[in-house]
């Protein structure tokens, strides 16, 4: 098992062990506050969807980190979950203002890419070096699934493919490369399964932090609420997370899972669904 041949600090007594508790129940907060007051009619719904997307993806990144950091023995910079977060909270901002403004999310795995590159998020399986055969079959998986989808959508339930203009499909895909595939990948992957697959079985680890990745995805509200889109959801995002926790348990390495998110979820803007 790759997990033995590293440099980890011994297994802790808890999972949720050096959790940012503070900072999420902070961001849980702050989504219930900006619910509230919208329910009430004192805030537009285009402002909890902000406070949303960013308490989700904050949260998820911010323990991502905080864990990883932990695992590893490394010091991450001062204040690096609370900039995180920050950026994440421009990025929503900006495209809500703006279409062309979801761009600004690019600027979180930037980053992250940064912190990674100094080799502050080994803990999460990302660092410099990465061989090129794990990411090569990274990128095969997600195209092949991609694929699937594309096919299976498109005979099966007929979407058709999106045609009436490429900058919503950019400015989505930008969603799932700023905050979606990164915090999915860094959370779940990275930092919950990388823990659990230490204590428990593989196949117990993976099961445990797919089946909690899908919780994440179905009850997102940009989710259609089509069934078939729901089931469709919860076969893929099922067969992508069991794949990706084997990637990062095969190759020590995050990279392949974030190539093959990245490229089944830029299929799936791709249809014309919601």
């Amino acid at each position: 098992m790759w997990a033995l041949e590293q440099l980890w600090i011994p297994r802790r007594a808890s999972v949720f062990s050096d959790t940012p508790v503070a900072l999420v129940v902070g961001l849980g907060s702050a989504w219930f506050a900006a619910a509230s007051l919208a329910n009430a009619g004192w805030l537009p719904s285009a402002v909890v969807e902000v406070v949303a997307l960013t308490a989700t993806h904050g949260a998820l990144l911010a323990v991502a980190l905080a864990w990883g950091a932990a695992d590893a023995g490394v010091r991450l910079p001062q204040g690096s979950a609370a900039i995180t977060v920050v950026l994440i909270a421009a990025g929503a901002t900006a495209g809500a203002l703006h279409e062309w403004g979801g761009l600004a999310l690019m600027a979180t795995p930037l980053w992250l890419a940064g912190l990674a590159f100094r080799g502050r998020l080994r803990g999460l399986g990302l660092g410099r070096g990465n061989s090129v055969r794990p990411i090569v079959v990274g990128g095969i998986i997600g195209a092949l699934l991609g694929g699937h989808l594309l096919f299976s959508a498109s005979q099966t339930l007929g979407y058709p493919l999106r045609a009436e203009s490429w900058l919503i499909v950019l400015t989505r895909w930008t969603y799932d490369l700023g905050a979606n595939v990164i915090s999915a990948e860094l959370f779940f992957r990275g930092a919950l399964f990388n823990r659990l697959q230490r204590r428990w079985s593989f196949g117990a680890a993976a099961a445990l932090a797919t089946a909690l990745s899908l919780i994440r995805y179905v009850s997102d509200p940009l989710l259609p609420g089509v069934v078939e889109v729901v089931v469709g959801a919860l076969f893929y995002i099922t067969v992508l997370g069991g794949i990706n926790c084997w990637l990062l348990w095969w190759s020590g390495s995050l990279a392949p899972g974030l190539l093959s998110s990245a490229l089944f979820f830029l299929a799936y803007r791709l249809l014309a669904v919601g």
